[in-house]
C-alpha cells in the first residue's frame, strides 16, 4: 500500500520551492524503495507554512511545514511518512491546527484538502450538490434563493446578487451572458487565484448553477495573464466538466444547457472594471462604460449579463446545497454569509483566512495574523486593496461588515488587509495612490486622468514643504471632485487611501523645520 503525501501546487507554494520539494521526495522514497502517492493539492491558506507538506494517516492528516528540499532526508529518517510526529517542522493533525479550527470554510470547505483536477474528489467532498438541488427547484427558485442568502459581490461594491440575478433573469432576450470577474488586480489579494488553482469546480458549478437561474447558455471567466497557474486549472477543470457531461448541451442530463471558457486578460487594472472588462472581453480597448444602461440589461454584446467576482460565484454552491437560511446564519446586520480575508505585508503569519462578518477587526489582524513579522510596533492596515482606507489603531474595534466600514470611511473591497509597522511614510502612501490611478487610469474622464497627476504634482510640493496648507486645502478639493466626478471606482476611490492617511496621520504632511524655515 502506496504512502499518500499532499504537496500544494499553489503558487504560494511553488514559489517557496513545492516543486523541489516534490521531486525530493520521490527520489528519497526511491532510494529507500517505499512506494509513494504524492498529491498536489491547493493551498489551505497557511502561507507562512508553505510549502505544507501533509501525510495521510488513519487518524487524519498529518503536517510538516514550511518544507524544503533539503528538509526532505531527515523527515524520512524520522518517519514523516509513518505518521511520527518527531520532526522539529511537524505541526500535528492540520485539520486541529488553531488557524483553521477558528475559521468558518464555506466557500473554501475543499481549498487544500481535494486533488484540485479530480472531479471524484470534488463530489466526494460535497461537490455538485447544490447543482442536484437546482435542477430539483429550477431557475426562478433559484434566484430567490441567492436573494434570500444575503450574498453581496465579494469584489468589493458589496451589490446584492440576488437583485443582478433577479434583473438579468427578466430581462426577456433570448441570449444571455454570465461572466467571472477575475481580475485579481489588488495588492495584497490573492483569494480569487487561491480558489481557481485550488478548487475550480467550485467555481464551474456555480457559474452553471447562475447560467441555468437566468437563462444564460454561455460563460466567460475574465482573468489576468499574470495568473498562469489558475488558467490552467480552470482549462483542465473544464475539460473534465464536459466529458463529465456537466458542461456543454443537456448538463447532468437535463433540459438546460451551459458552456464556458476562460479569456486572458492584458495586464490593464481598470479591466477589473466589470464596463471596461466587457469593452475587453469584446475585443476593445479597456474602457469604462458610462451608465445607464446598465451591464445586467445591455452587457456583453449588447446582451443581458450577470457579472460576479469569482469569490460570490463560488460561493452559490453552498447556498443551493445548504439553503439561504444556512448561508445567512452567518454574518450580520446587511453582511450575511462569510468572507475570505487575506492577511499581507508587515505581518507574522500571512495568509487567507475565511470568516463570518462581524469580527473585530483588531482580532483579525493579531488573532490570526500573530501582528508584525518584523517585531516593530503597527500603526496602521490598509484594507481593500491600493484603493482601500488606512484604518490606524484606534479603529481596530471596528467589526468587519460593510456598512461599520463605511461609518468610518473605508470599505470592506475584496478582502486584503495589508499591515504597515511604525516606519511607514504615509505623505509617501498617499502620493502613491495618486501615482497609481495616473498610471491606471483609462484616460476616459477628465477627472481621473487629470485629478491624479494633479494629486501627485501636489503631494511633491508638500514633500519639499511648498505652501503646504494651501496644497492640503487643494488636495481636499481635488479628492471631492475625483469622488463626485469620476466615471467608475478608480478615480472615485482614491480619495480613500489619500483622505484617510491625510486625517489619522497628519504629523506625516508637515514638512521638516529646515523645509519651512527655507521657504
Amino acid at each position: 500500500m502506496s504512502i499518500r503525501i499532499y504537496v500544494p501546487i499553489d503558487v504560494a507554494a511553488i514559489a517557496c520551492g513545492a516543486e523541489e520539494v516534490v521531486t525530493a521526495i520521490r527520489d528519497e522514497a526511491g532510494r529507500r524503495g517505499l512506494p509513494v502517492e504524492i498529491v498536489r493539492n491547493g493551498s489551505r491558506g497557511l502561507l507562512w507554512l508553505e510549502p505544507l507538506v501533509e501525510v495521510e494517516t488513519a487518524e487524519g492528516r498529518i503536517g510538516f511545514g514550511p518544507v524544503s528540499a533539503s528538509d526532505v532526508p531527515a523527515l524520512f529518517d524520522g518517519g514523516f511518512h509513518e505518521g511520527k510526529t518527531g520532526h522539529a517542522l511537524c505541526i500535528g493533525m492540520v485539520a486541529e491546527h488553531s488557524y483553521l479550527t477558528r475559521q468558518q470554510r464555506l466557500t473554501f470547505a475543499r481549498c487544500g484538502i481535494t486533488d484540485p483536477r479530480s472531479l471524484d474528489d470534488y463530489r466526494k467532498f460535497g461537490g455538485y450538490k447544490g447543482f442536484e438541488r437546482a435542477l430539483s427547484i429550477g431557475p426562478a427558485a433559484i434566484v430567490e434563493e441567492v436573494f434570500e442568502s444575503g450574498l453581496r459581490g465579494r469584489g468589493g461594491a458589496g451589490f446584492p446578487t440576488g437583485i443582478k440575478w433577479r434583473t438579468v433573469a427578466a430581462t426577456p432576450e433570448q441570449q444571455k451572458y454570465i461572466v467571472i470577474n477575475a481580475d485579481e488586480g489588488d495588492s495584497g489579494t490573492f483569494s480569487d487565484r487561491m480558489i481557481m488553482e485550488g478548487d475550480p469546480f467550485v467555481v464551474i458549478e456555480g457559474m452553471t448553477i447562475a447560467g441555468m437561474a437566468v437563462g444564460a447558455t454561455k460563460g466567460y471567466v475574465y482573468t489576468r495573464s499574470e495568473y498562469p497557474h489558475a488558467i490552467q486549472a480552470l482549462n483542465d477543470a473544464i475539460k473534465v466538466a464536459r466529458r463529465a457531461g456537466l458542461l456543454g448541451t443537456n448538463i447532468g442530463g437535463s433540459p438546460y444547457s451551459f458552456d464556458m471558457e476562460v479569456r486572458m486578460g492584458a495586464g490593464a487594472y481598470i479591466c477589473g472594471e466589470e464596463t471596461s472588462l466587457l469593452e475587453s472581453l469584446e475585443g476593445k480597448r479597456g474602457l469604462v462604460r458610462a451608465k445607464p444602461p446598465l451591464p445586467a440589461i445591455v452587457g456583453l454584446f449588447g446582451k443581458p449579463t450577470v457579472i460576479n467576482n469569482v469569490m460570490s460565484i463560488a460561493s452559490v454552491p453552498v447556498i443551493l446545497s445548504e439553503g439561504s437560511k444556512f448561508y445567512k446564519d452567518f454574518g450580520m446586520g446587511r453582511s450575511r454569509g462569510t468572507m475570505p480575508i487575506q492577511l499581507a505585508g508587515d505581518i507574522k503569519y500571512g495568509g487567507l483566512v475565511e470568516i463570518a462578518f462581524g469580527m473585530e477587526l483588531g482580532d483579525i489582524v493579531n488573532g490570526f495574523g500573530g501582528g508584525t513579522a518584523s517585531g516593530r510596533p503597527a500603526r496602521a492596515v490598509q484594507v481593500g486593496g491600493p484603493l482601500g482606507a488606512y484604518v490606524p489603531l484606534h479603529q481596530w474595534n471596528t467589526l468587519f461588515d460593510y456598512e461599520a466600514f463605511a461609518g468610518i470611511g473605508a470599505g470592506v473591497g475584496h478582502g486584503g488587509i495589508t499591515l504597515f509597522n511604525d516606519s511607514v511614510d504615509m505623505l509617501k502612501m498617499a502620493r502613491f495612490a495618486m501615482e497609481f490611478c495616473a498610471i491606471e487610469s483609462c484616460g476616459k474622464c477628465t477627472p481621473c486622468r487629470v485629478g491624479s497627476t494633479r494629486g501627485v504634482e501636489t503631494f511633491d510640493k508638500i514633500s519639499r514643504g511648498e505652501s503646504v496648507e494651501k496644497n492640503l486645502a487643494l488636495m481636499t478639493d481635488l479628492c471631492e471632485t475625483m469622488k463626485l466626478g469620476s466615471l467608475c471606482a478608480l478615480g472615485g476611490m482614491v480619495p480613500f487611501p489619500v483622505e484617510s492617511a491625510m486625517r489619522h496621520f497628519p504629523e506625516d504632511f508637515t514638512p521638516e523645520p529646515a523645509l519651512q524655515a527655507a521657504e
